[in-house]
């Protein structure tokens, strides 16, 4: 198996030499790309040093099994196009195809079928999209969902190590009692959190909040399922938590929505406590807690979701697509 990383120095494709090694996944060759500047660069895998590669028009792909990518939009449209025609598979961690109808947007627990029906190109969901569907698609086949209305509770990584040096440069400042500078954040992080993730829309909502109602429908093949989403960046380091209520079709009983989450593949249901972001670090697992009946919402639950967003809400959901890949072909 011949894997390709791009965007490889950054912190999703870092996780995916991670999560690659860490599972075991059959690479025989890799092959490592990124920008210009990052050219040479070295990274480890498996004890052994890879060298990194510019990613430039006049560049083969050809023999490559599959690509991981994670460099944004507009190097996805340009170059995932020309990994497929020779003759890659790709996985694409960005925007770019998660909404093109020809495109399957997947997360493995929850509609791991529609793998079989891509065309070269496989989407990656959005990090907080992932992380709620994993948590949902159980109560969802039980007893059905028609509306969902969630907060999230976003990380700086979502954001890009950009804005993690941020979060550090602003917290040193205010400890040594010295102008914060806001570069790559809309607003002051340190301290503060921001209501607004990616930019608004004619409705008012966000980008970040579009995504969640969009992807949701697509990934539950459901056009009718509501979501109202407020996107909040926090000055956490790493893991994305969610307040999530639901509308439910039919009634179903708390203790009955834990033992259906007991049950899930790809979740820890906590039952003494809640999780936080800190607990949930480097793990791939989506947490859950506090599961309760809505106050709102008749029938209705509401419940506490947090995951470890460049892991399970990237580079790990990225490598279950490859492996779900490589069991059909075997």
């Amino acid at each position: 198996m011949r894997v390709a990383i791009v965007g490889a120095t950054g912190e999703v494709g870092r996780a995916f030499l991670k999560v690659l090694e860490e599972r075991e996944f059959p690479v025989d060759e890799l092959y490592l790309y990124a920008s210009e500047k990052s050219e040479g660069a070295e990274l480890t895998f498996r004890g052994e040093k890879f060298r990194v590669r510019a990613l430039n028009k006049e560049t083969s792909f050809r023999g490559i099994d599959i690509a991981l990518f994670s460099a944004g939009s507009s190097i996805s449209k340009e170059y995932a196009p020309r990994f497929v025609k020779d003759g890659a598979i790709v996985i694409d961690n960005s925007s770019a195809w998660r909404l093109d109808p020809d495109v399957p947007l997947v997360v493995p627990e929850v509609n791991p079928e529609d793998v079989e029906n891509h065309k070269g190109i496989i989407a990656n969901p959005n990090c907080s999209t992932i992380q709620m569907v994993v948590a949902l698609k159980p109560i969802y086949d039980a007893v059905g969902i028609s509306a969902i209305v969630v907060a999230t509770y976003q990380s700086v990584s979502g954001a890009g190590a950009k804005a993690i040096r941020e979060l550090e440069e602003q917290t040193r400042a205010w400890c040594q009692n010295k102008q914060m500078e806001v570069k790559n954040l809309p607003r002051r992080i340190a301290f503060n959190v921001i209501p607004q993730i990616d930019v608004f829309t004619e409705n008012g909502y966000t980008k970040e909040e579009m995504k969640m109602l969009n992807e949701t429908r697509k990934i539950m093949h459901d056009p009718n399922i509501k979501v109202s989403a407020t996107t909040v960046r926090v000055p956490v380091f790493y893991g994305h938590s969610e307040a999530i209520s639901v509308k439910l079709n039919r009634p179903l009983e708390p203790e009955s929505a834990m033992e259906l989450l007991r049950k899930a593949k790809g979740v820890v249901l906590v039952e003494e406590g809640y999780p936080t972001p800190v607990d949930v670090a480097g793990r791939d697992e989506v947490f859950v807690g506090r599961i309760r009946k809505d106050l709102v919402f008749e029938p209705g639950l509401s419940m506490w979701v947090v995951a470890d967003n460049i892991r399970k809400g990237a580079a790990t959901n990225a490598v279950q697509i490859a492996e779900l890949l490589t069991h059909a072909k075997a």
